[in-house]
């Protein structure tokens, strides 16, 4: 096979996967704009363009390693069945701190500070429940007391200020 036709191949093959993998993991249909959206909602670096994303989904191009991590994490698959595909692979096997990690662009294995998390966690939620959170979090900074600087709050505070 020539090798115009072998990466051709690979082209058509990963986007098959990537449009299985959107709609299984995500319920979402292979739209360009919608995953270019979302994509960017989640993604710690430079956006990807409608275009780009046009080309992943009809098998004109893969893309870059970074960009690879980052739809594996979204899509909750391993980056080596999402690139190169394979039987019994579909799974996220390198799910975890070491996965989330990569999409923030740190290093394997290195660790997640707590607030880290917290927006790794964050930019996971679609953007309704986005928008809900960050109103969620404003409205409890306005209520908190200007003298209590290092208030926690317990359950019970939190159903206090939004009358629960």
């Amino acid at each position: 096979m020539p090798p115009l036709q072998k990466v051709s191949g690979e082209r058509s093959q990963f986007s098959a996967r990537f449009k299985a993998a959107l709609e299984s993991t995500r319920g979402l249909q292979p739209s360009p704009t919608l995953v270019a959206r979302e994509f960017n909602n989640r993604f710690v670096g430079r956006p990807v363009t409608v275009h780009a994303v046009r080309k992943w989904l009809v098998g004109e191009a893969i893309p870059t390693q970074d960009k690879l991590r980052a739809l594996a994490k979204w899509l909750e698959v391993s980056v080596e069945w999402l690139r190169f595909g394979g039987a019994g692979e579909r799974d996220a096997a390198d799910a975890g701190v070491y996965n989330a990690a990569l999409f923030f662009g740190q290093s394997a294995g290195t660790r997640l500070l707590p607030q880290d998390q917290l927006i790794q966690l964050f930019l996971t939620l679609p953007s309704r429940e986005r928008k809900l959170a960050q109103e969620f979090v404003t409205m409890l900074r306005k209520k908190r007391c200007a003298h209590v600087r290092e208030h926690l709050y317990t359950i019970d505070d939190i159903r206090h200020i939004t009358h629960f």
